[in-house]
């Protein structure tokens, strides 16, 4: 119920400021139906521990029965009924002494325990990863509209100076045809710039469980920061000793290994300590009307011997999916060292590549001013006007998505050595305001 207000609250208390990462990452934990998955997932395999040591446990069982009983005695041609109550109730304790399936069983319910912690741990990293995706989707698509809009109405103040010009005969038709053409063409950018943010809007409300309203938007004066200087080979073998999912996988493959140990063990004896305390009460015609108490302990050994084949081919079945588990964990660790080469290699460039944006933006800013004299004075034409424009767009609309990507794939790589949680959050939250 606490957590249910707190959510509201979030959501739709009229004083609320903007959405910020953080609040975002923490709504998403309350309604997030991926992760909340995982977290009843978790719960449910921290049992299989409990149920694996539950076989090398003590077993204490009981019984208990009562019939009326209703007999003919006969010798000769004499016949005596008699009817009797038979009563017997019985507890018995039985502890392995010697069980390979129980031992076995016991540790791979260990794994499976840790292979659901695991795969918690990776879902929380992930649920960081998919809310400041669809965060910085909606930032990037507002900023996609916002320059859609800027160019139509630069083309559409295009269009006025072109006619002006047209009427004192400075211009030509061509000039605006030319500008009507490139102003059709920003129209429909805008229109599909306003469809892509009602779905990267929706697409984050699905994750957070509520309407998105304002975002904190990335500061103006952000700028990209250099890496740490670590080489690759560390960020890789951090990545292979602590990723979640590598490590998931590896509990996957010692639960095979187990699997093949229990079905070995179907070959070995058994051997159980049994004590039984039982009491009956006239359990037979022949112990009519009398009392026994039973107290017993003894040794129980079972040895299979033959069981159809069945035990064989349990083994070899058991062989092969663990040689499949431990294929799968090799291509997770190439998978995921293919992901972290390519996030460090973004990583690496990242700050010579904003910087060569925000040069280029500028440059196309300075583009404009001097392609508007020429034009003024007879050297340029229309076209290279809205040729100048246009190239402001792509350099203004490149910077955003790079210093997006950046972020993100920050993010990304931390998550591929499995450092990846909310303080990293909160430190990339500064950012914004």
């Amino acid at each position: 119920m606490a957590a249910a207000i707190s959510a509201a609250a979030l959501f739709y208390s009229p004083a609320s400021s903007a959405l910020g990462l953080v609040q975002a990452y923490q709504a998403a934990l309350q309604n997030d139906a991926v992760y909340r998955a995982a977290v009843y997932a978790n719960e449910g395999a921290k049992e299989n521990r409990a149920l694996g040591l539950s076989n090398l446990l003590p077993n204490v069982s009981g019984s208990w029965s009562g019939s009326q009983n209703r007999t003919t005695l006969s010798q000769g041609k004499i016949s005596v009924p008699r009817d009797y109550l038979s009563r017997s109730s019985t507890i018995q304790v039985r502890q392995s002494l010697f069980n390979l399936d129980g031992w076995a069983r016991y540790k791979q319910g260990t794994a499976q325990a840790n292979y659901g912690a695991a795969q918690l741990d990776s879902q929380k990293q992930e649920v960081i990863i998919r809310v400041v995706s669809a965060y910085l989707d909606v930032l990037f698509k507002r900023d996609l509209l916002a320059l859609s809009k800027a160019e139509r109405d630069m083309y559409v103040e295009q269009r006025k100076v072109n006619d002006r010009m047209f009427e004192r005969g400075e211009g030509t038709k061509t000039d605006m045809i030319e500008t009507q053409a490139r102003l059709d063409v920003a129209e429909a950018q805008v229109l599909e710039s306003e469809d892509n943010l009602v779905v990267s809007h929706d697409t984050l409300a699905s994750i957070i469980g509520g309407e998105v309203g304002e975002l904190d938007t990335l500061t103006p004066d952000f700028r990209v920061s250099p890496t740490d200087g670590q080489p690759f080979e560390y960020w890789k073998s951090v990545a292979i000793e602590r990723n979640p999912d590598i490590k998931t996988l590896t509990y996957g493959v010692e639960i095979a290994n187990q699997e093949v140990k229990k079905a070995y063990a179907a070959h070995a004896p058994r051997v159980d300590f049994i004590g039984t305390y039982g009491r009956t009460s006239s359990d037979s015609i022949n112990t009519y009307d009398q009392d026994q108490i039973i107290r017993s302990i003894g040794i129980q050994v079972n040895i299979p011997l033959y069981s159809g084949g069945q035990i064989s081919a349990l083994s070899r079945q058991a062989v092969a999916g663990r040689e499949k588990s431990k294929a799968d964990l090799q291509a997770q660790i190439d998978k995921i060292v293919l992901e972290l080469r390519k996030d460090y290699s973004v990583m690496q460039s990242s700050v010579k590549r904003v910087d060569a944006l925000l040069h280029s933006v500028a440059s196309a800013e300075t583009l404009i001013k001097a392609t508007q004299q020429s034009i003024k004075g007879g050297v340029r034409i229309n076209l290279d006007a809205l040729n100048a424009n246009q190239q402001l767009y792509v350099a203004k609309r490149d910077l955003a998505q790079a210093r997006y990507n950046y972020l993100l794939t920050s993010l990304r790589m931390r998550a591929c050595v499995g450092t990846l949680g909310e303080s990293d959050l909160r430190e990339m939250a500064a950012y914004f305001q």
